[in-house]
């Protein structure tokens, strides 16, 4: 007969944490949340990627496009670029978010000085960019000839068919930085000659960068920015298991610093047929997570297959109903702790220290902390992540409340069949996903750090003021079903606070 576990597999909400002893030390501020995102020898050397923040998003339609990487990177966690979309089209969102680069922006709105005000007004509507480069061959390489803003021109009273060359900055009036200039040194011309922007050329006088006085005060907003060696945001992309032969290239030329095989079931010969492709084109210079898997054998079959993270979780997501549909699956709590025991018997026996990624089952901003605490590196995140202003699905009014679009990858509207594939398969054969709204949140910064806080605070309570603390030293207890109804308010009548005298 079937083998069957005798315990029941568990979610979050059926644990709580135990206090620790809090010293002086244990305040929010002390808390420092940085975590490793893929493999390395601990003790030995520093992890080839530290997120500032243990949070990714999920590789989603719904979630995870260039804004909304650009926003996490920004408080020190990473977006995972969803790879249910053409090649080009996922190579283009991770381009822009490098391209990004903290300050420094390649310029995606250019023209030559032959082109004519209309062009310049054509290009303005299609970027949104008022800032525009004029350059001889009109690329955002070419050799800088002038500027055009705003200032340069009023629609009022001119035709639209002048041409560019006799109305914008010559490069002569412009003042301008080499490429050798750092990003302070460009605040600081930016601000003794009063400029909006400031062009960076090379020696040859090409374009290299603009540099905007807004972006130089919003880059001192982010602290815990994530960036990678050259002062550029980091930023994921998710692959499959069918075309990775020709997506992986692809996003590695476009500068994706780590690649995650997005699958519903992690424990296949597809995944290991996908990372030994990686491996023997690129040895270990590409890093890449896999996953998702629920117990001890899943990981370990995964990181001899030479994963750098593993994801855990299957049929926990709020959109998700592999479980109603199929029967598989596991609590994510209990899926959890086991891998995270497997993933340290792997380390004691091999000095090569595996992160987990736990994918699925957060419900409540407390269930990040439990997940922490269960070992987890890192949390993927989808749901959460979907309400906020830089996701990139529509916000709508329903019954006077505003929401936010939101569907799985196994959803019809999503039709992500190669995530579910087990080989030869071209279609949705059947939904493994739902399509819903979420509560519209605001913008991401706020909700992060508000989250963020509450996770510090528990920490602080448990004695900690890391996450390895935290998985050292952390103490869990199951709670029962009428704990669980102790735990929120009860017995009393809440006030409405709609009501006004």
């Amino acid at each position: 007969m079937a083998f069957i576990y005798e315990e029941p597999s568990r979610t979050f909400s059926e644990y709580l944490l135990i206090p620790g002893y809090t010293d002086e030390n244990c305040i929010p501020a002390n808390v420092r949340l940085q975590t490793p995102l893929v493999k390395y020898r601990k003790g030995q050397e520093d992890c080839p990627i530290t997120m500032n923040i243990p949070l990714v998003s999920a590789i989603m339609q719904a979630v995870s496009n260039d804004s909304l990487a650009i926003a996490l990177a920004k408080e020190g966690g990473i977006s995972f670029i969803f790879g249910s979309q053409s090649i080009a089209s996922e190579a283009a969102m991770v381009a822009r978010v490098k391209n990004h680069k903290a300050g420094f922006v390649v310029s995606d709105s250019n023209i030559t000085p032959d082109s004519t005000l209309n062009d310049v007004l054509n290009l303005i509507n299609k970027t949104g960019h008022s800032t525009v480069a004029v350059t001889e061959d009109g690329t955002g390489t070419g050799k800088l000839v002038g500027l055009v803003t705003s200032r340069d021109y009023r629609v009022t009273r001119m035709t639209g068919a002048e041409k560019v060359r006799d109305f914008m900055t010559p490069y002569k009036d412009l003042i301008t930085a080499p490429d050798t200039a750092s990003l302070s040194d460009c605040n600081d011309i930016i601000w003794e000659h009063k400029l909006n922007q400031l062009p960076i050329v090379d020696k040859d006088g090409r374009l290299v960068y603009l540099v905007f006085r807004k972006d130089y005060e919003e880059h001192k907003d982010h602290p815990e920015e994530l960036l990678d060696g050259d002062k550029r945001l980091v930023v994921g992309a998710g692959i499959n298991t069918l075309d990775y032969a020709q997506r992986v290239p692809a996003l590695v030329e476009a500068g994706a610093d780590v690649l995650c095989i997005d699958s519903s079931e992690g424990y296949t010969v597809w995944q290991k047929k996908t990372l030994d492709f990686i491996r023997e084109k690129y040895g270990d210079k590409v890093k890449v997570g896999a996953g998702n898997v629920v117990d001890r054998d899943g990981f370990l079959f995964l990181a001899k297959a030479g994963a750098d993270f593993v994801k855990v979780g299957i049929g926990g997501g709020s959109i998700c109903i592999t479980r109603e549909q199929k029967g598989i699956g596991r609590g994510q709590a209990t899926a959890l702790i086991e891998v995270v025991k497997a993933r340290d018997e792997y380390f004691e026996q091999t000095g090569i220290y595996i992160p987990v990624c736990s994918d699925g089952g957060i419900v409540h901003d407390y269930h990040m902390t439990l997940a922490l605490a269960m070992g987890a590196d890192f949390l993927m995140l989808g749901r959460y992540f979907a309400r906020f202003d830089e996701s990139p699905t529509n916000k709508v009014n329903v019954n006077g409340t505003y929401v936010k679009e939101y569907w799985g990858e196994g959803s019809n509207r999503a039709r992500n069949w190669q995530r579910y594939d087990l080989g030869g398969k071209t279609g949705l054969s059947f939904e493994e996903g739902v399509d819903s709204y979420v509560p519209y949140a605001g913008r991401l910064k706020d909700n992060v750090a508000k989250s963020l806080y509450k996770v510090k605070s528990t920490m602080c309570n448990c004695g900690v003021v890391t996450i390895e603390e935290l998985h050292q030293k952390a103490r869990l207890t199951l709670v029962s079903a009428t704990s669980i109804v102790e735990g929120g308010s009860h017995d009393v009548i809440l006030k409405n606070t709609d009501i006004h005298n």
